[in-house]
């Protein structure tokens, strides 16, 4: 277990204090509930604490970073970057879900690899860090695993389903997104739909949710149709 948090704490390029707050933000409620005779302590509590501490240094980050951008984009850019994919992927670069305590039916099916699982624990690592080292240390970590992706967060905070939707609708046509494929086991369905207008079919996107989708395949659409589309 000590070992196991080493490697973690070189990953992320910090040693903590009191080695007990890391154990509590890799520990899942599965397995608490599972040891609550031990008095097993979940990073339910951390994860609540990350979620501000990472959406106000972002926040702040993009205060600094963009002082040209509009309270409305920032608000965008700033859902991107703390929003359960941006979480997910920085949990997947510093190899978080190996280092998860889980309680056996979690570990049997699959929460390894689950999104929402990594994605608190990113959180509750985040809370762990700020309470062990402070502010400094945890903006530090968060810039460089979430803030890093500002220009990544900027493209993909741009509403390209409204601008396709107005699009469809300055040419007199209607516009869908048609679900075509739904596959991948239950804990990590991936859905394929197919932006359509006036009938004519444009572009496909995938994603983890419908709703992530039909964003993908607008993005393809909006490029695709190029410069017929004003801005």
């Amino acid at each position: 277990m000590a070992e196991d948090m080493e490697r973690l704490e070189e990953k992320i390029g910090y040693a903590f204090k009191d080695k007990s707050l890391l154990a509590t933000a890799l520990t899942h409620s599965s397995y608490s509930s599972e040891k609550r005779a031990d008095g097993a302590a979940c990073n339910e509590r951390l994860e609540f604490l990350g979620d501000s501490v990472l959406g106000f240094t972002v926040a702040e980050y993009l205060y600094k970073r963009r002082p040209n951008m509009s309270e409305g984009q920032m608000t965008r850019v700033r859902a991107e970057l703390v929003c359960e994919k941006t979480l997910l992927t920085a949990a997947l670069e510093i190899g978080l879900g190996g280092h998860m305590i889980l309680g056996r039916g979690e570990e049997l099916t699959g929460g390894r690899e689950r999104p929402s699982i990594l994605a608190d624990a990113m959180e509750a690592l985040f809370a762990a860090v700020y309470l062990d080292g402070g502010s400094r240390a945890a903006t530090r970590l968060i810039q460089r695993l979430i803030a890093s992706r500002l220009d990544d967060a900027e493209k993909s905070s741009r509403d390209y389903k409204s601008e396709l939707q107005e699009y469809a609708q300055g040419a007199g046509q209607t516009l869908i997104y048609k679900l075509v494929e739904e596959s991948g086991p239950d804990h990590r369905k991936v859905f394929r739909v197919e932006a359509e207008i006036g009938g004519r079919g444009l572009a496909f996107g995938e994603g983890v949710t419908k709703k992530a989708a039909e964003k993908e395949a607008a993005k393809a659409a909006f490029e695709k149709l190029g410069s017929l589309i004003p801005g």
